[in-house]
């Protein structure tokens, strides 16, 4: 079984849904986004997602896409995520995942970026803009050094190509709720008890759901036998640290 895969399942025995917090790396500041993941691991994260800033984050909306340019104007790169990653390998408990657009991942190089990232602890990637027809080369690269490459499936992903994901992906796969951008919403969509209902027909792997949760009643608006094993949380997030609120209290109050 996967780490990834591994984290959530353990969540799930102990009665409750696992916690995925996204971060923009280098938010708020440089300085301070190791302390974030720091909080956000030992308030009892099972997986971090860090974003990697990108200039053209097409998938993000705005407050994941302000963060992302902070972050870049505060020069954080790629390498530079890595190298602090490295300084602290094994200093986390939960899973650790890079989400990110393909550019800079291509202008870091594949091969690269897999040893690299398997060496400083990180588990997988996730990465928006790379659709199944154009990943076999980022999976096998990841693949040959046990990461994950975590697919993204919405309410316009068709059962028969979900198929196609299940048959090569392990980890987790991440169902997000509503076409468009990240961002809160204060309810979730119709769709997606459709979307949910058709992933928990092809996967066999945990069903983690993303873009718009902001609070842990949300989920309660789903029906018992599609409610996802994990939920992902990013915007709402990011605006509780930008008010200077502690992770720490975010991340508790799921766990409540």
């Amino acid at each position: 079984m996967h780490i990834l895969e591994k984290k959530i399942r353990d969540a799930a025995a102990e009665g409750r849904t696992a916690l995925i917090p996204f971060v923009t790396a280098g938010y708020p500041t440089p300085e301070t986004f190791w302390n974030v993941v720091t909080e956000l691991d030992a308030a009892g994260s099972d997986v971090i997602e860090i974003g990697v800033p990108f200039s053209d984050p097409v998938a993000d909306g705005p407050v994941v896409e302000a963060a992302s340019v902070k972050a870049l104007e505060n020069g954080v790169t790629l390498h530079g995520i890595i190298e602090g990653l490295r300084d602290r390998r094994g200093a986390f408990r939960a899973g650790l995942v890079l989400m990110g657009y393909m550019n800079p991942f291509l202008q870091y190089g594949l091969e690269k970026l897999a040893r690299d990232a398997q060496e400083v602890g990180v588990h997988g990637l996730i990465v928006p803009d790379l659709p199944y027809d154009e990943a076999a080369d980022m999976r096998a690269a990841l693949s040959a050094h046990g990461l994950a490459l975590i697919p993204l499936v919405g309410p316009n992903t068709s059962e028969e190509r979900m198929k196609l994901y299940a048959d090569v992906s392990d980890a987790y796969v991440y169902v997000v709720s509503v076409m468009g951008t990240t961002g809160e919403r204060k309810s979730l969509p119709p769709e997606v008890t459709d979307v949910l209902s058709r992933a928990r027909r092809v996967f066999s792997l945990p069903v983690a759901l993303g873009f718009g949760l902001r609070a842990p009643g949300q989920l309660a608006m789903l029906p018992d036998d599609l409610r996802p094993d994990a939920a992902v949380f990013g915007s709402a997030l990011l605006r509780h640290i930008a008010e200077g609120k502690a992770p720490a209290d975010f991340i508790r109050a799921w766990r409540a």
